[in-house]
C-alpha cells in the first residue's frame, strides 16, 4: 500500500461528520418527511439508493417516489448540530430536534 493511500485512509477515518435533521419533500403531493442523521453528508445517497431499489422502509415516501419519480422529490437540511463529543448527548439532541421539526413542518418521520 502506498503512503498516499495510507494517508488518504487515515484522513477519511479522522474526518468530522456533521449530524443533523433533514427534510424530504414531494412537491406534487405536498407530503413532507423529516429525519435525523449522524452524518448529513451521506444520508441523501442512502435514502435515494433504497428508494431507487424500491425497498425504503417508509411506505408513503416510497409510494411518492414511485408515483412522481426522483425529480418530484427533494432533499434539504433543516439543521446541523454542533460537534458533540458524547454520542449519548448527540443522540438526545437529534431526537429532541427531530420532534421539533416534525411539529414545525407537520411532517411524517422517516
Amino acid at each position: 500500500m502506498s503512503i498516499d493511500r495510507k494517508a488518504a485512509i487515515t484522513a477519511y477515518k479522522e474526518r468530522k461528520t456533521i449530524a443533523g435533521i433533514f427534510v424530504v419533500r414531494c412537491a406534487a403531493s405536498g407530503e413532507t418527511w423529516v429525519g435525523q442523521a449522524p452524518n448529513l453528508e451521506t444520508i441523501q445517497n442512502r435514502i435515494w439508493f433504497s428508494l431507487r431499489h424500491g425497498n425504503h422502509t417508509c411506505r408513503s415516501l416510497q409510494a411518492a417516489w414511485r408515483t412522481h419519480g426522483e425529480a418530484g422529490v427533494s432533499f434539504a437540511e433543516c439543521e446541523r448540530l454542533e460537534d458533540e463529543e458524547s454520542t449519548y448527548v448527540r443522540n438526545a439532541l437529534l431526537k429532541e430536534r427531530l420532534l421539533h421539526w416534525r411539529a414545525e413542518l407537520n411532517a411524517e418521520m422517516i
